[in-house]
């Protein structure tokens, strides 16, 4: 049999999603109004080979982050286990091509539920195949996420991680030093190492009842599955796609940060279609002063945190108490 991780019980969760903290912070408020007094559990794996430059992080808890370093643990593990490093080599590669064949389907697929979306004519012809469409759109989405995970759990499975002694010194030592804390944080930075250094490490499972704040790549990591977007790219065609699966700490959700600068939010057509190929997921646009909460069961925003609705419009997102629906497992 696969080997899989703990599952993780998001019901047991409470979590806030937050925007960009670089320039407006606003983590330092939301941790005071949790009222906690204790040790905070710091996640800046994103930041790759800078995450141990938490001054201003220190700065905003009162000197009270406990600094996880799990980039550097898992290049420690790495460097003493070459046989974990190759394999873990090895699936990203596949990954990496399975990405490249994904985005050449996905692109055709966009197009023609955009046009569909665009070209006119009688009802009774034109929403059947605009729902085909957008159908074809999740459900391509879908498959890769599940091909995504094929991929994640023959790497398990062949390496037996919780056998390997490194790997499993440090897990055990992110377990006490967690264990110790009251809460945990998740900056942001490269989502993608981010959330391959907490998966290799078994974060989440270590995670328990504390409440989470995170923002950024941090907020993204922590949804069912993760979502790259960018409208106006540098090179490439700008279209919405599916890295991975996410921790699934807080479902129901696709999070995106700095959507003010990174989508057309005035396009209402394209929005439209990114928010029905998503749906029942909420698409939270998490910008500076944003803020989301899941207490386990629901969400809820604070007063100016918009969320794209089905028509591309944005609307607040504190108008609504949103049940996870769980459209990505």
């Amino acid at each position: 049999m696969p080997h899989t991780r703990a599952t993780v019980d998001s019901s047991q969760t409470t979590a806030i999603l937050l925007g960009p903290q670089r320039h407006v912070v606003t983590v330092t408020d939301e941790f005071a109004r949790l009222g906690l007094d204790g040790r905070i559990a710091a996640i800046t794996a994103g930041w790759q080979e800078r995450e141990r430059e938490e001054d201003e992080l220190q700065a905003a808890f009162g000197n009270r982050a406990v600094g996880l370093h799990l980039h550097a643990r898992c290049e420690d593990v790495f460097s003493k286990d070459p046989e974990l490093f190759a394999a873990h080599r090895r699936r990203q590669d596949r990954l990496r091509k399975l990405q490249e064949l994904y985005r050449l389907r996905l692109g055709f697929a966009l197009d023609a539920a955009a046009q569909l979306l665009a070209e006119t004519g009688p009802d009774e012809l034109m929403i059947p195949e605009r729902e085909s469409a957008i159908a074809a759109v999740r459900t391509l989405d879908a498959d890769h996420l599940r091909r995504i995970k094929t991929i994640h759990n023959a790497f398990e499975h062949e390496m037996h991680l919780a056998r390997r002694p490194v790997l499993a010194a440090h897990r055990a030592d992110l377990q006490r030093l967690m264990q110790g804390c009251v809460a945990v944080a998740i900056a942001g930075g490269h989502v993608a190492t981010l959330l391959g250094r907490m998966r290799l490490l078994d974060v989440a499972s270590h995670i328990g009842r504390k409440p989470v704040l995170a923002w950024s790549a941090g907020a993204m990591v922590l949804t069912e599955r993760v979502v790259l977007f960018h409208d106006r790219p540098p090179e490439g065609a700008g279209n919405a796609e599916v890295l991975d699966g996410g921790l699934g700490l807080c479902p129901g959700v696709v999070a995106l940060p700095h959507a003010q600068t990174r989508l057309r939010l005035d396009d209402s057509a394209r929005m439209s279609l990114f928010s029905k190929r998503f749906s029942p997921d909420l698409c939270i646009a998490l910008d500076e002063r944003c803020a989301a909460s899941w207490d386990g069961q629901h969400w809820t925003g604070d007063p100016g945190t918009l969320h794209v609705d089905r028509e591309g419009r944005l609307e607040p997102l504190d108008l609504r108490h949103h049940a996870a629906g769980g459209a990505s497992k």
